[in-house]
């Protein structure tokens, strides 16, 4: 739907993007759309005729903060009476018409099941009318020709949205609705597609990644991965994120065959004691996540895991916390993000019983990171003087200064004198100097990508 002419036109947007990959890539496809009606991005706020607030609920007191945002937005219109303002994302679809009711300038509401309608919800703004654009509907445009892909080191594709799960403390199936998987050739096409713009790195993304299945068909994840790591110059393959129970021997035999699958995975598990999996949900058990564990380190030795821990889980005992901690010392994580638990709305986790109080969360919280930490520093450690392949991610604080990721996921950072050949998504080898907790020091090596030998960190 075009603008209309006889309406004043937006000449510039501004998008914040809180949570996930997957809002990060709706991002990509809200720009695209805006800039197909000629309007055009702007870093600063204060310059924009239109902003878009693309939220995320997957922590505790989401709504407030994005109500908070969306006060200071709200300030700019006296001064630009015709500044739209939109709401997108995961707290759009959960509040839905609740918004518009509370924020009385807040022009629409566009949520994840409706990011490909965004020109006709900016076209129906235009017109006055505050628009609800929420729900799930069974045909959603997918168009991979208006995502705006600049400024990123990595092409992201979905190919599998929603969830069905159903865990006890998670909001995800109501925000990202019920699982819907892609075709397998509409994918490879996208991937074709961005390998021909020049992404030396692809993401697969999904809330379930490795539960995709063909439509109609019966091919899984890992006919997916075989068919896509077969692609012609795709030189690392990456997806995020994985369920521990539907992965199959099939899919870590992929992981294992094809070497330009990164050898990093991320596998939340949540918690290290059974009684507290059960009530979380999560349909697999600690011994069963650690034998997954061991079948992907020997069918990819080195692989890199990391994870996502809760703590406080309503009625967590002292004893199945240090469970956690125990699975921590003994899988050995590259890295984990974890969270106090916080209750969220429409799950079933408050009714379990009483919540952990929120000291004994916190202090908990602070002694698995202080652990995690210790784990990290003899993990790192042991790459100081190893050459890794990294793909640049960004630019540092100092003039010749560099951000990127190992095979593994890792950050390092270094340095260049030429920085001419040091171009954002490039692959470039370096030398590990130093290591951190959460990130490496290292400097451009002097041989070419292809030289010497490389660890995957």
């Amino acid at each position: 739907m075009s603008l209309l002419a006889d309406e004043p036109r937006p000449r510039r947007f501004f998008i914040e993007t809180w949570g996930c990959q997957m809002n990060e890539l709706d991002s990509q496809r809200l720009s695209g759309q805006l800039m197909q009606l000629g309007i055009l991005p702007t870093r600063q706020v204060a310059e924009a005729d239109l902003i878009l607030l693309n939220s995320c609920s997957i922590r505790e007191k989401a709504e407030q903060k994005v109500y908070s945002r969306l006060g200071k937005y709200r300030l700019l219109k006296p001064q630009k009476p015709n500044l739209l303002i939109g709401l997108c994302g995961c707290v759009a679809q959960q509040e839905g018409e609740k918004a518009l009711h509370r924020v009385k300038d807040l022009n629409f509401v566009l949520g994840t099941g409706r990011v490909g309608e965004l020109r006709e919800v900016v076209a129906r703004s235009l017109t006055g009318e505050r628009v609800l654009a929420t729900g799930f509907p069974m045909e959603r445009p997918f168009e991979i020709d208006t995502i705006v892909r600049d400024g990123s080191h990595k092409g992201m594709v979905t190919i599998i949205e929603g969830c069905d799960k159903r865990c006890t403390f998670c909001v995800v199936p109501s925000t990202r609705g019920p699982e819907r998987s892609r075709p397998l050739a509409e994918v490879r096409n996208e991937i074709h597609h961005l390998l021909e713009y020049g992404f030396n790195e692809i993401e697969l993304l999904g809330q379930t990644v490795n539960h995709w299945r063909e439509p109609g068909g019966t091919a899984d994840f890992a006919d997916l991965l075989n068919a896509v790591a077969a692609i012609p110059g795709l030189r690392r393959l990456r997806f995020v994120t994985s369920y521990p129970r539907d992965f199959t021997h099939r899919m870590v035999e992929a992981i294992g065959r094809h070497s330009n699958i990164c050898p990093y995975l991320h596998l939340p598990v949540q918690s290290g004691s059974d009684s507290i999996l059960k009530k979380m949900g999560r349909g697999y058990s600690r011994q069963e996540y650690l034998e997954l564990v061991r079948g992907l380190r020997q069918a990819r030795p080195g692989i890199a895991i990391t994870s996502d821990f809760i703590v406080g889980f309503p009625t967590e005992s002292e004893g199945e916390f240090e469970e956690t901690l125990s699975l921590i010392e003994e899988v050995q994580f590259s890295g984990v993000f974890a969270f106090r638990y916080s209750p969220r709305p429409g799950t079933s986790a408050p009714r379990i019983g009483p919540p952990v109080p929120e000291p004994v969360g916190s202090e908990r919280l602070r002694r698995l990171l202080d652990l995690q930490d210790e784990v990290q520093i003899r993990l790192n450690g042991a790459l100081v003087g190893t050459r890794q392949e990294v793909i640049v991610t960004g630019w540092g604080k100092r003039p010749g200064s560099f951000t990127s990721r190992t095979l593994c996921h890792r950050i390092a950072h270094f340095d260049s004198e030429d920085s001419r050949g040091v171009a954002l998504g490039s692959l470039q080898t370096v030398e590990i100097t130093r290591s951190l907790p959460h990130s490496l020091m290292a400097q451009l090596a002097l041989l070419s990508r292809d030289s010497g030998a490389t660890m995957p960190a």
